[in-house]
């Protein structure tokens, strides 16, 4: 089955094909407030497919995809949705649907326990592992806890885009940058000293956060990168094992096999 998978997040729309031998080349992308009906035929018109999958965390967006797409069977990823590890979590339905898809695409890669990292406009964090033992006595999952990887939760921080435009938005005289690897920490140029300020300080942050992470989680994880800014902030952090631009997509398809048909 031919899937048409949708990425639809908060700045930018990934629209591709998920195929059975897995995700096309084929990919458009387009930002989010730009997609309306006439664009959503567009894109759905460069593809040959079966059935939709749909990743939102935009809702009246979400809505317009349904309605424009509704002539083909249709799957909206949620924590409702048939999963090919367990969900580890109190309040499941506030578990964003990218968050989901890539939780899946990660254990999918690496197994568990793993760690994903996603540079959008919020930076989140995923993490699978292997539940409590209050898990299994309450989902019935299996009779013994470990037999059975979990979304067990995360962290949400700002974006690095988000934290540079606050900057120019609130100041009277720091510019607008483009991100970019600072040529040194100590910068030369109110530009370079933004850089080294968001970049360096960025993967400080990330430093700190995987490592209250990993200290709270049993065993090694694997670590991977995906989003917009994964190249640039990762490729500074060893911690990070691995930068997969299009985690979430495999992670829809994953997702979208198990639902549809």
């Amino acid at each position: 089955m031919r899937l048409l998978l949708i990425d639809n997040s908060n700045t930018r729309t990934k629209f591709a094909l998920g195929t059975p031998t897995g995700l096309d080349s084929h990919l458009e992308r387009v930002p989010t407030k730009d997609l309306d009906p006439k664009l959503i035929t567009h894109l759905s018109a460069q593809f040959e497919f079966d059935a939709v999958v749909v990743s939102s965390v935009v809702p009246n967006k979400a809505a317009l995809l349904r309605e424009m797409l509704a002539a083909k069977p249709m799957h909206f990823i949620s924590h409702q949705s048939e999963l090919p590890i367990g969900i580890d979590y109190p309040a499941p339905e506030e578990i964003g649907a990218d968050r989901l898809a890539n939780a899946v695409a990660v254990h999918d890669h690496s197994g568990t326990p793993a760690i994903v990292i996603d540079f959008g406009t919020a930076v989140t964090f995923d993490v699978v592992g292997l539940p409590g033992p209050a898990f299994a006595l309450k989902r019935k999952a299996r009779t013994k806890a470990g037999e059975r990887a979990c979304y067990l939760g995360g962290v949400i921080a700002p974006g690095l885009a988000s934290m540079t435009t606050y900057l120019h938005r609130r100041t009277a005289l720091l510019p607008q940058i483009d991100l970019a690897e600072p040529k040194s920490a100590i910068g030369k140029s109110t530009t370079e000293a933004m850089r080294a300020g968001a970049v360096y300080g960025y993967r400080g942050m990330i430093r700190e956060i995987l490592q209250c992470i990993c200290g709270e989680l049993e065993g090694d994880p694997n670590i991977v990168a995906t989003g917009g800014d994964a190249t640039l902030i990762a490729e500074g952090l060893p911690e990070v094992h691995e930068i997969i631009p299009n985690l979430t997509l495999e992670g829809i398809q994953l997702i979208g096999e198990r639902n549809i048909g």
